[in-house]
């Protein structure tokens, strides 16, 4: 096949990495100071870590002569287009980032960013969620967007509301058990 037909490379205007959740249009993107942290620490990991060292890959295998067939020379730039393009995301994500911190003031008695609520879904089973940004999403520690359906759905309840969550299954009743807002990790 000729190389005219094969595309190797993302384009450059991708800065969104695949597995990014879009925010709502106008919408600010909340974080938690958790949150905040990871992300600004792996930042630093790839601008003073991960880029140098793929750099130097890079260089020493281009000073090796014949690129076309050079696996460090072209493997070490795909790398490089990655991480510069991760790190143009995260530039971007963090300076349009609102770090929202509930714990340990006088938290209110409704759920709001960064509440930890438990429920009763449909009388049956329980759940707990904490509401985070969009950029900490973790189903699997139960962390859910604050634009997820079920953290709508939850917003602004208090502890005893009922709550009906529309769902593509049917509509889930809901009930709040007790909200709490915690030091997330």
């Amino acid at each position: 096949m000729s190389k005219a037909f094969v595309r190797d490379e993302a384009p450059e205007d991708d800065d969104e990495p695949f597995e990014a959740s879009p925010l709502p249009d106008g919408a600010r993107n909340y974080m938690t100071p958790a949150g905040h942290a990871r992300m600004k620490a792996e930042l630093l990991q790839l601008l003073d870590v991960e880029r140098p060292e793929v750099v130097r890959v890079v260089s020493w295998a281009a000073s090796n002569g014949d690129r076309s067939e050079n696996g460090d020379y072209l493997y070490g730039k795909k790398r490089l287009r990655e991480i510069d393009r991760r790190i143009r995301f995260l530039t971007k994500r963090l300076d349009a980032v609102e770090v929202v911190d509930r714990a340990g003031a006088d938290a209110p008695e409704q759920v709001f960013f960064g509440a930890t609520v438990t429920f009763l879904r449909n009388g049956e089973g329980e759940e707990t969620v904490t509401i985070v940004g969009v950029d900490e999403v973790d189903p699997l520690r139960g962390r859910v967007s604050w634009i997820s359906p079920v953290a709508r759905a939850l917003m602004k309840t208090r502890e005893g509301d009922t709550v009906m969550l529309h769902t593509p299954g049917g509509v889930d009743e809901l009930v709040v058990l007790e909200l709490r807002y915690d030091v997330l990790e």
